[in-house]
This record gives structure tokens, sequence and C-alpha cells, in this order.
């Protein structure tokens, strides 16, 4: 066994865990699968709708609810009122949110990975799984680099 295994799209998840997958389940996959940002509902909509005219709002609604259930896809809440939405990832990452101009900024520090891991230790626990949202305002004068 390879340690190093492909990626899943979304479509192959979605197979592997049994689902029948309709033309139009597909096109909102793989909508999903290309999106570079954390859409909602809406979004994936409308950009499944671009692509298929046949698909209505409740079609996807129904179909996130479905690969969200299917714990293919994660729903993020970013504060904006409403429920966003990104494939799960082979590789943990946390999220800076721009309260200014709502941009998801995906990170990932082995430095708060591994403070995470020493607080849990100090209290007595194993640490399973976490989210780190930041949610942040632009600093008005950017830091100056120092040499």
């Amino acid at each position: 066994m390879e340690e190093n295994t492909p990626i899943q799209t979304l479509e192959e998840a979605c197979a592997a865990k049994g689902m029948r997958m309709t033309e139009q389940r597909r096109v909102i996959a793989r909508v999903l699968d290309a999106a570079t940002d954390h859409p909602d509902v809406e979004e994936v909509y409308r950009r499944a709708f671009a692509i298929d005219a046949r698909i209505s709002i409740s079609t996807v609604y129904r179909t996130v609810k479905l690969f969200e259930d299917a714990g293919i896809i994660e729903r993020h809440d970013f504060r904006d009122g409403r429920s966003r939405y990104e494939t799960v990832s082979e590789e943990h990452h946390d999220h800076l949110i721009d309260l200014r101009s709502g941009e998801v900024i995906e990170f990932r520090s082995e430095e708060i990975e591994a403070l995470q891991e020493m607080i849990a230790k100090r209290l007595g626990f194993r640490l399973v799984g976490h989210r780190l949202e930041l949610y942040a305002l632009p600093l008005t004068d950017p830091p100056k680099e120092t040499h």
C-alpha cells in the first residue's frame, strides 16, 4: 500500500460511500471540487445552474446536506450568517477570516498545532481533532520589515 495515495475527487468519495450519483449530483460535486473559495449553497447553486439549468436550489440544498452527512464536505459558519462549504481535506488547515472583505484565508501553523497538543495534554486529554477560525481586520499600517 502506497503512503501517498492520490486525493479522491468528490465524485470518487461519493462512489466509495455507495452513494447513487445522478447527473445533477455529479455537477454539484464537480462545482464543490473546483471551488477555491468556501461557497454557500446559493453560490453552489449559481455555479451548478450555469452548467445545468435543470438543477434547482432545493436539489443543491439536499445534495449539500447529503454530502455533509456523509462526511465528504464540511460546513463552516464564518459569522456572516451563511453556511459555507469545502471538501474534506487530507491535510488539516485552519482559517483566518477577514471581517472587512469576507475573504477566508487557509493556513497551517506547526507552532499552533504543537501548542494545542500541549494544552490538551496539560489538561489531561489526548487531542483527536479541532477547528480554528481566526476573525481579523486588516492592519491599517502593515508591519514594516526589519532587517
